[in-house]
């Protein structure tokens, strides 16, 4: 069976990207699991390559099924948008930002056509993409947007514990008008379906508390009472194997032991602060619901390291692993 082929974008080329990019390719037991093509730009890469001081060529190729997959070689689909008289590391630029996105896409448009099976992204700046007027604000609504997905779900996975997030991007006094027993059974409905298109189709999915100790049964706060409880027995009728509320105190660790495949976070600090303190380098985002598989680190462009070549690949080491892991599984 031939190793999965995973698109992989340089991402921002003044951040870090192109960096942990060379490292990740030029890593044995990345070569033992995956194909990697990568989308950039070759002058940049070849700095990259020249920075980090990796054994590696670059075969330059608009087609990923003709890729030179030996060991020592570096894919890419050069899409020779910098012009390296206007390029410096770790400044905001709206050319750093058109190209990034230039790299998403294509990396999109590949995957969606079956020449890749996933993609791993790598970080790129919202300021650089807003320079470029892109209108964006981040991987997720690019992705969501170029695969006609309307609501992608965030995953996280760090260690084989697994993360879907209820709210993300709110503080945390907007989050509590979100608290509701709808929304709840629409999420578990959809994360579970989204384990199930990575081959996870055993486990109870575990539904966080919100307040301490789960409320106490409306001691501390009636959203347990309320919302959350009656959400869950609610997917028990429909035949879902969910638990809940269980308090947030202990349900990332219990899932972490293999209590329940997933936790359904009901906020972004609360499954965030659970799977970077577990692993912070090896927490991985996985965006689920779309029609195409993307893993992608969980880090920034590092712009105050950039070009230094000090900047550790473990976090993209494992978001390609996760790809590769997961793609034979994937539906479509």
């Amino acid at each position: 069976m031939a190793k999965p082929l995973i698109a992989v974008t340089m991402g921002d080329p003044a951040g870090i990207g192109p960096e942990i990019v060379a490292r990740t390719i030029d890593d044995k037991e990345i070569f033992n699991i995956a194909r990697c093509i990568v989308i950039g730009d070759r002058k940049i890469m070849e700095k990259a390559i020249q920075i980090v001081g990796a054994d590696l060529k670059i075969h330059v190729t608009d087609n990923p099924a003709e890729g030179d997959y030996s060991e020592g070689v570096l894919n890419l689909i050069d899409l020779d948008n910098i012009n390296m008289d206007q390029f410096e590391y770790g400044k905001v630029s709206a050319m750093c930002g058109q190209a990034a996105y230039d790299y998403i896409a294509k990396s999109i448009e590949i995957t969606m056509s079956g020449q890749a099976d996933a993609v791993a992204t790598t970080p790129i700046n919202k300021e650089s993409l807003h320079a470029a007027e892109v209108p964006f604000i981040g991987h997720t609504e690019i992705f969501g947007a170029l695969t006609g997905t309307e609501d992608p779900l965030t995953m996280f996975e760090t260690n084989g514990l697994r993360v879907f997030f209820l709210t993300r991007h709110k503080s945390l006094r907007d989050m509590l008008d979100d608290i509701k027993k709808d929304r709840i059974i629409d999420y578990v409905q959809r994360c579970t379906e989204a384990l199930r298109k990575l081959g996870v189709n055993e486990g109870t999915m575990a539904v966080a508390g919100l307040n301490p100790h789960s409320g106490e049964h409306g001691l501390f706060g009636w959203e347990e009472v309320n919302e959350i409880a009656p959400a869950v027995e609610e997917l028990k009728k429909q035949g879902y194997d969910v638990a809940g509320p269980v308090p947030a105190d202990s349900v990332f660790h219990q899932a972490a032991m293999g209590k329940y495949n997933s936790v359904l976070s009901l906020y972004h600090d609360q499954g965030h602060i659970a799977t970077k303190t577990l692993d912070f380098d090896r927490t991985i985002s996985i965006t689920n619901g779309m029609p195409i598989l993307r893993t992608s680190v969980d880090h920034g462009t590092a712009f105050d390291i950039a070009g230094k070549g000090i900047a550790g690949a473990v976090s993209m080491k494992e978001a390609v692993r996760l790809a590769a892991k997961y793609a034979p599984y994937f539906v479509r």
